[in-house]
């Protein structure tokens, strides 16, 4: 309770799977930082199960939710309106309800956010000082985590910005729709400033022969590479893998992380949190 006895406003992240998020933890974090009283917690829905489990948990007084794998497109289709960031990445990763507005079904509308792109630029720009502006940008994947990081790289101003892909038609789609560049990842070639893996490729053990046998090495030599997933335990497979191709500096997602959750938690409760304690926490320097 808080101290004029009302129950702390409740959060969650939803996917699939999601019961080893940290962003329970990072918005923990930011609540204690900021005074707010809230709760963040789980929901595990089944794959065809988003609508079911976000109705559910706004009926029950859910105030906000993040999105992750594999409902940001679920997401997208399922609030009522998006903010600028969200229709042009055609995902959503933050719903917020506007209690304010006409309900439909006796809930309040649902806003719904992509707060991931400017999570990435944020930490590439900010946190790890890797310099964007004019800088040859390689994004590897061509899925919904790289949906919504494309137009804040290009609005970052890089010099190029080039979509690889396993399918290149996929790229090719997908880059249409954004105006930069498609090939298939065994095409990239190299001299690239900034690689940033948005694929699913290097999970697992075999993960090191998995990305030599897609990705030539001179796209990484040289160049600033990060992977936008995250581990708390070492490196990620890709940035192993790409430190051993000669990359020039590393990192993975969770500066990313715990940024696009800043936004998110600015969205919902109209105050920003002081990110470089939470990353410190979490063990980023």
């Amino acid at each position: 309770m808080t101290r004029d006895g009302a129950a702390p406003s409740r959060y969650a992240v939803i996917g699939n799977p999601v019961e080893h998020s940290l962003s329970p933890r990072i918005h923990a974090a930011f609540a204690r930082a900021t005074g707010e009283a809230l709760q963040h917690g789980t929901i595990a829905a089944p794959e065809d199960g988003f609508a079911a489990a976000a109705e559910r948990f706004f009926a029950d007084g859910g105030a906000g939710l993040n999105v992750t794998l594999p409902f940001k497109l679920d997401a997208w289709r399922w609030v009522d309106s998006h903010d600028d960031a969200a229709g042009e990445a055609e995902a959503v990763n933050t719903i917020v309800p506007q209690p304010e507005r006409p309900s439909r079904g006796g809930r309040p509308l649902m806003h719904g956010c992509n707060t991931d792109g400017v999570g990435l630029v944020r930490d590439l720009e900010t946190n790890l000082g890797w310099r964007l502006a004019g800088a040859r940008t390689l994004v590897l994947g061509a899925g919904g985590a790289v949906q919504g990081v494309l137009g804040p790289l290009k609005r970052a101003g890089v010099a190029e910005l080039t979509i690889a892909n396993r399918t290149r038609a996929k790229a090719e789609r997908l880059a249409q729709r954004f105006g930069v560049a498609a090939c298939g990842l065994t095409a990239v070639g190299g001299g690239w400033d900034v690689v940033v893996n948005g694929t699913s490729a290097g999970v697992g053990a075999s993960a090191g022969a998995a990305l030599a046998a897609l990705i030539p090495s001179e796209a990484i030599a040289g160049s600033r590479c990060y992977d936008m997933v995250y581990a708390l335990d070492g490196a990620t497979p890709f940035c192993r893998w790409a430190a051993e191709q000669g990359a020039a500096e590393t990192s993975d997602g969770l500066g990313m992380l715990v940024e696009q959750g800043a936004e998110a938690f600015f969205l919902w409760r109209g105050k920003r949190p002081d990110t470089a304690a939470v990353l410190a926490e979490l063990g980023r320097s």
